[in-house]
C-alpha cells in the first residue's frame, strides 16, 4: 500500500510540474552554468521518468486509439514529445530542442 501511495504521489508530482519545465526561462537560476546543473541533476531524471510513464500510458491506450486511427497522435504526444524534451535538447536549454533549435513540443 505504501508503494502505491508513493508511486501515485510521484506521478501526481510529475504531471503537475511538466508545464513549469516547458515554460521555464533559459537561465533557471540566473546563469547558464547553474541552469545546466539543475537540468542535469533534476530536470533530466524527472523527464526521463515522465517519458517512461508516457510510454506505459501509450501502450495502455493502444486498444482505444488503434481502432480510431489516432495511435500516431497518441504516440507523438505521450512518447515522442517527452523523449524529445529529455534527450534531444541542449543541456540547460529549457525551450529549444533538436539541431534546428525548434521550440520543444512544437512539431
Amino acid at each position: 500500500m505504501k508503494k502505491l501511495f508513493i508511486a501515485s504521489l510521484a506521478a501526481g508530482f510529475l504531471c503537475s510540474s511538466s508545464p513549469a519545465f516547458a515554460q521555464a526561462d533559459d537561465a533557471v537560476l540566473g546563469d547558464r552554468g547553474s541552469g545546466m546543473i539543475v537540468d542535469l541533476v533534476l530536470v533530466r531524471p524527472l523527464t526521463f521518468v515522465g517519458s517512461v510513464v508516457g510510454i506505459a500510458a501509450f501502450i495502455v491506450s493502444l486498444p482505444f486509439t488503434a481502432p480510431t486511427g489516432s495511435a500516431d497522435e497518441a504516440a507523438r504526444e505521450l512518447v515522442g514529445k517527452p523523449l524529445e524534451y529529455t534527450f534531444n535538447r541542449p543541456l540547460g536549454d529549457f525551450r529549444n530542442c533538436g539541431a534546428d533549435r525548434h521550440p520543444c513540443g512544437g512539431r
